[in-house]
């Protein structure tokens, strides 16, 4: 059984070629009768293009019971082997073939960009032993070895640089069109290309725990099969072959003509039927993957088609997801704004707080100069921290910490922190010698994209929905922004997970967009889970049925109508094959077709069905 599994395994692209050209060759000189053998050389195409046909229909028959279009095609063959039409035979087979060949030569355009991925998989890696480098497979790094990575060569593993500095080509990971520069404590992911500097790294992930893995691991799960229409389709083939077998009977005992009942046998084959979901998905899959999206499963675009809101996670979905500082204010009449974030900087800048090192990191970029090197530094847990900066007293904290260390705050300033706090940031006040200074505002910024995306969503008849752990105050005011009506704030994941179940049950299919391991319940629930990629964690890549790997949202409008319009297309091709059926046994019935002309009209079905399902690989809303 192993040895015909591995037989029928064999029929990839390159086989069904190699078959194809000589069973043309042998077709022909049936044609011209030039056969150097005793039997006709339309033989050559049944042996090469027909026996793999019947072996696999076999096995489906004996090992599940399994009536599919191969049980049909398989008595057609065998009907017209048995009347003497073997060029008719050695025609069903090969024009089966063909179709096959389209079909699969679609299958592999449309996930042509998905396979990338693969092969942008590093083999190896240079590991220092010492003061030794010794190059090898990447597969056999270890958690903890320390590499060097040259200008040119692709990460193998991810890790944190430790010495040397560069920039680094991310695009594979995020989409991100310019390299990004990296230095010591910075992360690097495996499947990046180090474009300029070298580098020394530590290794923190590897094997199949690498970033690249992930990504291959969500190529290698995208499987069209698991769609439930094409179940519907499967069961539709088995009842058509049941018709078929009786429509040919009863042909034969009216008219008594076998070759008619053989001609339905060939004309009445599902394949078109069969054909008509998986290639539509496949392309429809392709057509994400250009934009960004790796789809899972097949069955999750049909089941986005079906979606009636659009939920979000606030934080690293429309918003980055990391603090930034939006406002700098200080209440003291000798102190600049960046004089003040200055001192906030250099007091923050042994932090181990996010905010903290948000506020140090940006430093640079908003005064013009790097934080200084404070001279004593204290975390004060809960409240912020202590430092001593050019010989003067800096706190950094939330207003308890100014309370107890310093004066009163003045209202002025408590004015700003209400105003500021009201907008959904959070404040960090500043005092100097024990003195209030001002404050500090950071909020999650919005992506610029994420407006539009929503505003889009909202035309495609989908609700879009914010559901978020964060404060009330935060996410009304990222909602207002994005004009989005429906907000549920302060969601634990049950909490999520039961707004998605109460849509259930009210017939809302609702889908889920989300990052954070918080996400990962409410991306298993929903009707549709899809995940940032890039930012979003190990756990919610794994829960959701669609990774946007770009994390660049302005997508989702298109994933959204290009599900609803490969669904169009899906139920085109169905209406098709079977109106085509049902014409095609009225015209064998009645003799106008015989059996080689009704294999070349039932196969024209099959290349009609597949050449529309291909349109889908480029299709977009509004593009002619």
């Amino acid at each position: 059984m192993k040895k015909l599994e591995a037989f029928l395994d064999w029929g990839g692209i390159k086989r069904d070629i190699v078959c194809l050209t000589l069973s043309a060759f042998a077709l022909l000189a049936s044609i011209l009768g030039l056969s150097p053998l005793p039997l006709d050389a339309a033989w050559v195409s049944i042996l090469l293009c027909g026996v793999p046909i019947i072996l696999e229909a076999v096995v489906g028959l004996v090992t599940a019971f399994d009536i599919k279009a191969d049980v049909l095609v398989s008595i057609a063959l065998a009907a017209s082997v048995l009347i003497g039409e073997d060029f008719a035979a050695g025609e069903v087979a090969f024009i089966m073939q063909l179709g096959a060949l389209l079909e699969d030569l679609t299958v592999a355009r449309a996930r042509a960009g998905i396979e990338k991925l693969v092969r942008l998989t590093p083999q190896t890696a240079r590991v220092l032993r010492g003061t030794e480098e010794a190059v090898i497979p990447a597969e056999e790094v270890q958690v903890g070895d320390r590499l060097r990575v040259l200008p040119g060569e692709t990460v193998p593993v991810d890790g944190v640089i430790r010495d040397g500095q560069t920039s680094i080509n991310q695009a594979v990971m995020t989409g991100e069109p310019l390299p990004v520069d990296k230095t010591v404590g910075d992360l690097v992911s495996s499947g990046t290309v180090n474009q300029f500097g070298s580098f020394e790294m530590e290794a923190t992930r590897v094997g199949e725990d690498r970033s690249i893995q992930r990504m291959i691991r969500l190529v290698q799960s995208a499987d069209a099969g698991k769609a439930k229409i094409v179940r519907l389709a499967d069961r539709w083939a088995t009842w058509i072959v049941v018709i078929a077998l009786a429509a040919a009977a009863l042909t034969l005992l009216v008219t008594g003509q076998a070759i008619r009942s053989v001609t339905i046998l060939v004309v009445f084959c599902p394949c078109a039927l069969v054909l008509a979901t998986p290639t539509a998905i496949m392309a429809a899959i392709g057509n994400a993957t250009k934009h960004g999206f790796l789809v899972r499963e097949g069955d999750a675009l049909e089941r986005l088609s079906w979606v009636s809101k659009v939920t979000f996670d606030k934080t690293g979905t429309p918003t980055y997801g990391t603090p930034q500082v939006v406002c700098v204010q200080s209440c003291l009449p000798d102190l600049s704004e960046d004089g003040l974030y200055a001192y906030a900087a250099s007091a923050e800048l042994r932090s181990e707080h996010p905010l903290g090192k948000a506020v140090a990191g940006s430093c640079l970029a908003r005064t013009g100069r790097k934080p200084e090197t404070p001279q004593q530094f204290q975390m004060l847990p809960g409240r912020g921290v202590r430092a001593a900066v050019n010989g003067r007293e800096v706190l950094a904290g939330n207003g308890e910490l100014l309370r107890e260390q310093a004066a009163v705050l003045p209202q002025m300033l408590q004015e700003a922190a209400e105003e500021w706090s009201g907008r959904g940031c959070t404040v960090i006040y500043v005092a100097l010698d024990q003195k209030p200074a001002g404050l500090l505002a950071l909020s999650d910024t919005l992506r610029p994209e994420a407006a539009k995306a929503v505003m889009e969503i909202r035309e495609a008849g989908v609700e879009p929905v914010l559901l978020t752990g964060d404060h009330e105050n935060a996410a009304r005011y990222i909602a207002g922004q994005l004009s989005i009506q429906e907000v549920q704030a302060d969601c634990l994941p049950e909490d999520k997970l039961d707004y998605i179940g109460r849509c259930q049950e009210a017939g809302k299919q609702v889908c889920m967009v989300g990052d954070g391991i918080n996400d990962a319940p409410a991306l298993k629930k929903a009707c549709t889970g899809i995940v940032m990629g890039g930012v979003g964690s190990d756990i919610a890549v794994d829960a959701a049925d669609i990774a946007l790997v770009s994390d660049d949202i302005r997508e989702l409008p298109h994933l959204l109508q290009l599900s609803r319009h490969m669904m169009t297309v899906i139920k085109r091709n169905l209406a098709f094959s079977m109106a085509l059926n049902c014409f095609a046994i009225v015209l064998a019935a009645t003799g106008t077709l015989n059996p080689v002309i009704g294999a070349l009209v039932h196969n024209a079905g099959s290349v009609f069905v597949i050449i529309h399902s291909a349109f889908l690989l480029r299709w977009r809303k509004g593009r002619t």
